[in-house]
């Protein structure tokens, strides 16, 4: 009987297959959470690869175009926020400016004149999200919305 028994479960355990279960989050483009789906034995997906960064190269950067080009890698940011810009007309950034959504300013970044990278650093920050603002010397002010996730 004992060895029946063993024989049993024996077999169900190498006849079964573990479940696996995820849940699977979908965003809309301004990065805000539109649906939560529990999926239980989901198939693996496929297509969707993850891509591990070594260095950023330039098709990873978001871009604002119009005259001035502005980049800025990776949106949603968990760590460190890369920006790049190339002003014309003799124009530059004077400063750049991180704002929470209450209003208040969290940085502020000056002396960025001679420079055309900044690299903001969002690991001390909670998540949420950021408006990242620079100013030019016309006074012109150019903003970007930044997620920060955990």
């Amino acid at each position: 009987m004992k060895q029946y028994l063993l024989l049993v479960f024996l077999g169900f355990a190498l006849f079964s297959q573990a479940q696996t279960t995820k849940i699977k989050f979908s965003y809309d483009t301004a990065g805000n959470q539109v649906s939560r789906i529990l999926c239980v034995n989901c198939p693996p997906e496929t297509g969707k690869q993850v891509k591990e960064i070594e260095a950023i190269v330039e098709e990873d950067l978001e871009k604002i175009e119009g005259e001035d080009m502005i980049s800025y890698y990776p949106n949603p940011v968990k760590e460190e926020l890369y920006l790049k810009w190339e002003l014309t007309d003799d124009n530059y950034v004077t400063s750049i400016q991180v704002i929470a959504m209450n209003g208040q300013v969290i940085r502020t970044y000056q002396e960025t004149k001679n420079n055309n990278t900044q690299d903001i650093l969002f690991q001390s920050y909670p998540s949420g999200v950021y408006i990242v603002v620079l100013h030019y010397k016309t006074g012109e002010p150019k903003t970007f919305k930044i997620v920060k996730q955990l």
